[in-house]
């Protein structure tokens, strides 16, 4: 009895709650009716009013000098679906949308697609949309990801399916997609890229404006992406074979149609190549939408007054290139070496030459580093050990195994396959430092350096400081070091910065801040910095490319690698075998530099080297922006390890040495001092193989030279040049029998305080004269004073008279210690110390 009410009363509750819940859903169900019959459709005539409202804009580091208005100067002209002609019309429904005449203004597959998505990932990114509900969405404006936003534009899309027919639709988008720029609408896009109507454009033409709308900064028939339009162009025309829209013959006729766009015009922005990599990047992270209509306000790292200047001298000085030795173009990047903000980017001579492709950023191209990457492998030989000191022969030599050490084919090789390169004036200097190898940048050193620090090794290095375009070692070989592989001089001059930086990497940043249209930040500078390569190997590499007395052999004392009156400025230049591109980067601890000249179509240059053809004008730019900055100087890197072998401490007449005193000729003891001390080897010259396995640099001479696949090659140059430059060296036989006689404890100076005497008083204002008694077996020649350890001045032979008053002492107390240390003309010491106590006034 009881059971049967239990079930009565539970099947009551459920009958309750099951009508609540019809009543809730006819309610809801109503309001969501009511929503959607009054929703308006947009108006689709203001477009320009509406784009400009909200419009991102792009300023300089002060956020007040305007850079671009993403809808400055708006293009647009509208023109009837009766005018666009059949390809673009095809090429656009192909690409965008293949089902447009066949759905109601949504496809609800892609619309569930969309809709599991948006729920699973959170994003609300996905829309699955129409050419129906892009129109919508440009009329709507608004960068909204939420459901309801989506919602709102399928059913507006539905309503206007219902109320205008597909061709109308199709010409409403077509009057409005973006094609790059403040270009607007397939006619203006037509005109400004073919200079033609739409009706007239091929095949070819209309998949390449089909393929722009996605991304039109990205693939800016103009920037550095061509490749990949390209890419999408095939796409295109691909899509529209497969919906019958063509017929293969018609396909492959548009492959092989050649498209020549119309050079870029000039608008009224600033610093274009740099706003275009700042729209690519926004695009990429943010969305065409949000970048088109979410009116943004970016705040960028350009230094506007400095690319003013950049701009202005790259003008002045790549027009005299170009007569005088044939390089019309030229491109400037400056980065902040502390953060890696981006303050100058010049990507050619002029945006808007048309007869030099100027619109083509060449700071973002990849192009040939000549022997502006030597320094990525020298820092890298400096991480296994070898010393700037380390000495290799620049001599003529033979780097391909399966030839001869004189370059000629062994049986059965590939003569074409020898590889004996020179260096770019034609010499040999023998046995030459790395440090001077680099400075002169020689290179056969170079190439030897190369080989002893490793090809994988050297490019782990430069993928560390930012070179991320050279990913095959075995497309390279040794001609790595000579610039063989390929690279942009925004990652070079971003890769400089980590030396500037002492090993930090910051990675470049074009942006300090982005917010949206209510003033909310998007975005904002981050510091990113961590460690590329040791501390001290940057600091050996800066104090070599700064040493302008180690690159003036090869440069002069007064190149334009020097920039006077500035502290310290480290360069390097580069330039390729075939003079396709002239190189510099140059940098303080607060600037990085990088400068290139040459041609947009790679036709060679005369032949000159980058220090006549691209150094003036990185010269006049660092002269101008150091103005800027305090003069600067590099930390000194430690000194040489003196444990490691002699070898790779420079010692390249042996490995094995001792050490004289250099004032009596004999074998050093442990009285000789430092000064007087010299190191000397047993002459047995070979080349560095002899003496360094190049797997373990640091280890003991290898046991079989012979094992190393180079050694047959470097070795029987340094014996000919041997033979051609013999050396009066020292043999096992000549090294000196005796001791260093000179520096013994009995004959150092011997030194007495006569006055003031020991333990004596003082007044504070007192002038106390020392008075000193000497002796010794050499004249000493200068004397040392300390109170209390802190020196206090100095006095010279012959009569060594020196005063002090207390009162002029920072160092005095009551009870003081005066020392003094005297030296000997052949560097020994003895000293003496005085107790004497201060008194009070």
């Amino acid at each position: 009895m009881f059971r049967a009410k239990h079930h009565k009363k539970t099947r009551f509750i459920l009958r309750y709650w099951k009508q609540i819940a019809v009543l809730g859903a006819l309610i809801l169900g109503g309001l969501f009716f009511l929503w959607v019959g009054n929703l308006r459709m947009p108006d689709f005539n203001s477009f320009e009013q509406r784009k400009v409202q909200s419009s991102t804009k792009i300023y300089d580091r002060t956020g007040e000098i305007l850079l671009y208005d993403v809808h400055q100067d708006i293009r647009r002209t509208v023109i009837a679906g009766t005018e666009m002609g059949t390809n673009i019309k095809n090429a656009t429904i192909a690409i965008e949308d293949a089902e447009f005449y066949q759905h109601y203004g949504v496809r609800p597959a892609a619309f569930l697609r969309a809709v599991l998505v948006n729920i699973f990932s959170g994003s609300y990114s996905q829309g699955g949309s129409t050419i129906t509900q892009q129109v919508v969405k440009n009329a709507l404006l608004t960068t909204d990801k939420s459901i309801s936003r989506k919602v709102k534009e399928w059913i507006l899309a539905i309503k206007l399916e219902k109320i205008v027919n597909k061709d109308d639709i199709l010409a409403l988008y077509l009057n409005e997609a973006p094609y790059g720029g403040n270009i607007y609408g397939i006619a203006e896009a037509s005109k400004t890229f073919f200079n033609k109507a739409p009706r007239d454009l091929s095949l070819a033409e209309a998949a390449y404006l089909a393929a722009l709308p996605q991304a039109p900064t990205h693939f800016s028939p103009y920037g550095n992406y061509r490749k990949e339009l390209d890419a999408r162009e095939r796409l295109v025309l691909r899509r529209m074979r497969d919906l019958s829209f063509i017929s293969d013959d018609e396909y492959k006729n548009a492959l092989e149609e050649k498209v020549e766009f119309l050079p870029g015009t000039p608008g009224g922005a600033r610093a274009m190549h740099f706003i275009l990599f700042v729209r690519d990047y926004l695009e990429q992270k943010y969305g065409q939408d949000a970048l088109e209509s979410g009116g943004l306000k970016v705040t960028t790292t350009l230094d506007y007054g400095l690319q003013s200047k950049a701009e202005e001298i790259l003008k002045k000085y790549a027009s005299g290139n170009q007569k005088n030795f044939n390089a019309e173009n030229a491109s400037l990047v400056a980065i902040d070496p502390r953060t890696g903000q981006i303050l100058t980017m010049v990507g050619s001579r002029d945006y808007f030459d048309k007869e030099i492709d100027g619109n083509f950023n060449v700071a973002l191209a990849h192009r040939q580093p000549g022997s502006s990457f030597k320094p990525f492998v020298y820092a890298t030989a400096f991480m296994k050990g070898y010393t700037p000191d380390t000495v290799l022969f620049d001599v003529k030599t033979e780097f391909q195994t399966t030839c001869t050490p004189d370059g000629r084919a062994l049986a059965g090789a590939n003569p074409d396959d020898c590889y004996m390169p020179e260096n770019f004036d034609g010499k040999y200097l023998g046995p030459l430092s790395l440090r001077s190898a680099l400075a002169e940048s020689r290179n056969i050193p170079a190439i030897k350096t190369l080989y002893l620090a490793g090809i994988q090794a050297s490019l782990n290095t430069a993928k560390a400081m930012g070179i991320k375009s050279l990913t095959n070692p075995e497309r390279y070989g040794l001609t790595l070091v000579l610039g063989g592989g390929e690279v942009s001089l925004l990652d070079m001059t971003s890769a400089y910065s980590v030396f500037a930086n002492n090993g930090i990497r910051n990675p470049y940043q074009s942006i300090l801040r982005v917010e949206d249209a209510a003033g909310n930040v998007l975005e904002e500078f981050k510091d990113r910095g961590s460690e590329a390569i040791p501390k001290d190997v940057a600091l050996q590499i800066n104090d070599i490319l700064s040493d302008n007395a180690a690159r003036a052999p090869e440069f002069g004392e007064h190149s334009a690698l020097y920039v006077e009156g500035h502290g310290d400025v480290a360069s390097k230049t580069g330039t390729t075998n075939d003079y396709r591109d002239a190189w510099i980067l140059g940098y303080t601890p607060s600037l990085a530099v990088g400068t290139w000249a040459g041609n947009n179509d790679n036709s060679p240059m005369q032949k000159r080297i980058a220090g006549f053809i691209v150094a003036p004008m990185w010269h006049e730019f660092m002269a101008e922006a150091l103005k800027n900055y305090p003069n600067e100087y590099f930390e000194k890197p430690k000194p040489v390890n003196q444990n490691i072998k002699p070898a790779l401490r420079g010692f390249w007449q042996g490995n094995e040495t001792f050490i004289i005193d250099k004032v009596s000729g004999k074998l050093a003891t442990e009285f000789t001092p430092k000064e007087t001390r010299e190191e000397r080897s047993i002459t047995n010259v070979h080349s560095l193989l002899y003496w360094v396995n190049k797997n373990d640099p640091l280890g003991p001479p290898p046991a079989n030279p012979d094992a190393d696949p180079q050694f047959h090659l470097w070795e029987p140059p340094v014996q000919k040049w041997l033979m051609e430059n013999p050396i009066n060296g020292y043999t096992r036989e000549s090294i000196p029998s005796s001791s260093d006689d000179a520096h013994r404890p009995e004959s150092a100076p011997k030194i007495t305080v006569l006055e003031p005497q020991g333990n004596a008083f003082y007044q504070k204002n007192a002038t106390i004269r020392v008075v000193l008694k000497t002796e010794g077996s050499f004249p000493l020649v200068r004397m040392d004073y300390f109170l209390n350890n802190v020196f206090i001045g100095t006095s010279k032979a012959p009569s060594f008279d020196f005063s002090f008053s207390p009162k002029d002492l920072d160092s005095i107390g009551e009870t003081n210690s005066l020392r003094v240390i005297g030296y000997d003309n052949v560097y020994g010491s003895g000293e003496s110390t005085v107790t004497l106590n201060i008194q009070s006034n």
